[in-house]
């Protein structure tokens, strides 16, 4: 039996590849937001650590 299978037998299966989206959407928002407003000087004083 294939793994598909067991998923039909699952109610309202449909919802979780929503949800995943939904999530994954949301998260990539708020990392872009956070990117294109965080202060440039900090982040360049975070890139540079590993080599100080």
């Amino acid at each position: 039996m294939k793994f598909t299978n067991y998923l039909k037998d699952i109610d309202h299966v449909s919802i979780y590849p929503l949800l995943s989206l939904v999530l994954f959407t949301a998260i990539f928002l708020f990392v872009i937001i956070y990117v294109f407003s965080a202060d440039k000087s900090k982040m360049n004083d975070k890139a540079n650590i590993p080599l100080k």
